[in-house]
């Protein structure tokens, strides 16, 4: 190997190490267990790009989230969705009206890889509620970007909050 793909190797594997450090560490126990819910916040971690090398150079990402009513017999509204960058300053707001998500359908809002309006930091506030008690939506951020033959990507999980 030359040299400068020995050392782009070796940055895909520190990349990759670092991101599977950063996973839920009871995926398994979660999954298993049923939640139920009526409403919530969701926090969404959003990296609109990554650091790599010694010159901490930014790597771009594309975002997609990812919004699935896991309900079989009910529909939720998607009430809000809002977009932060990493000062916690509002960039976008994604709905100027409730979106309803019938049982089973799913949605999405995509950040591409150029948008750098969110920095590292960014995030996505979700909001969504049902007219009675719902099995939770499935609320996440898949990130991907590719450049020179290598690429990268993730899913970072929504994290339900309290305002």
């Amino acid at each position: 190997m030359h040299g400068r793909s020995v050392f782009t190797a070796a940055m895909l594997i520190v990349l990759l190490s670092l991101f599977s450090m950063m996973a839920p560490t009871q995926v398994w126990a979660e999954s298993s267990e049923v939640r139920l819910s009526k409403g919530q916040t969701v926090y969404v971690p959003a990296y609109s790009n990554v650091f790599t090398g010694p010159r901490k150079l930014p790597f771009q990402l594309a975002a997609t989230l990812s919004i699935r009513n896991t309900d079989l017999s009910n529909a939720i509204r998607i009430t809000s969705i809002d977009y932060y960058d990493t000062n916690g300053k509002l960039v976008r707001r994604y709905l100027e009206k409730p979106l309803a998500l019938g049982p089973l359908a799913s949605t999405y809002i995509h950040i591409e890889e150029k948008d750098v309006s969110g920095g590292f930091g960014a995030n996505f506030i979700v909001r969504w509620l049902g007219d009675k008690v719902v099995n939770t939506p499935i609320i996440e951020c898949v990130m991907i970007g590719a450049t020179s033959g290598q690429g990268i990507s993730f899913v970072s999980p929504g994290q339900e909050i309290r305002e």
